[in-house]
């Protein structure tokens, strides 16, 4: 049995000022740091110590990991890996928009096109904008070719799911696994443990800072998944 758990990182900044965020680098509020300190305690509560886990390279994802592993007592004895591929899904021109004034803006229809939609990106980021991930010194080592300027959902699960299978499945069985990520990141491993559509993966809703507990088989099938903050969890895909 190989057990995974899945976070989305607490409340950010814009988050909470209800603004496209994708690949901008924010910080946490407070909020959002009581969010990663109770996954915390809600992972100590069922004696899951990771051995291996998994971050992208935003500092809300990062600094969410810190505020777990503190909580949980294993800071030294856990390796940590952090991977671009596990970012959040890039918004193109969109990031840095208030997500009302755009739907104002824009109208319903091509807003929800634009947000939730599996095939339809933003506009393009201009390549000149400080937003830009190839002007940024924090991926300097990235192949400049792989880092975009916007991504649908589906752009998202084409560089998170081929990491899962190359550098995450073959660390499963070497003890607990844990993942803290994005919410449009995590929604695409999800599309790929649950086996969900196309169609029906934009409907999957994934909170700030609560644990999925999942237990895998050696193939990496799900045999159970639940939120471990039952009060603030929502509606778990059905296990195939």
């Amino acid at each position: 049995m190989n057990r995974l758990i899945l976070i989305r990182h607490g409340q950010s900044v814009w988050n909470a000022q209800n603004i496209f965020t994708g690949w901008v680098d924010v910080e946490l509020t407070s909020k959002g740091e009581q969010e990663a300190k109770l996954s915390g305690e809600l992972i100590k509560d069922i004696n899951f110590k990771p051995k291996v886990c998994f971050t992208s390279y935003l500092k809300r994802a990062k600094d969410t990991l810190d505020i777990i592993l503190k909580e949980i007592n294993v800071h030294d004895s856990t390796s940590i890996n952090y991977s671009w591929q596990l970012n959040e899904r890039h918004y193109g021109s969109l990031q840095g928009l208030n997500k009302k004034e755009t739907l104002n803006k824009y109208g319903e229809d091509q807003f929800l096109k634009w947000r939730r939609s599996y095939e339809t990106p933003p506009p393009k980021l201009d390549s000149l904008s400080e937003m830009n991930p190839k002007n940024d010194p924090l991926y300097s080592e990235v192949i400049s070719s792989e880092l975009p300027l916007s991504e649908c959902l589906q752009d998202t699960y084409n560089r998170v799911i081929p990491y899962w299978k190359k550098s995450i499945t073959p660390l499963l069985e070497s003890g607990d696994t844990l993942i803290v990520a994005h919410g449009n990141s995590l929604r695409a491993l999800c599309k790929e443990l649950f086996n969900i559509s196309d169609q029906d993966i934009v409907k999957l809703e994934i909170p700030t800072g609560n644990p999925l507990f999942l237990d895998l088989d050696n193939s990496c099938k799900i045999k159970s998944a639940r939120y471990l903050n039952l009060s603030r969890a929502e509606k778990i895909p059905e296990i195939l």
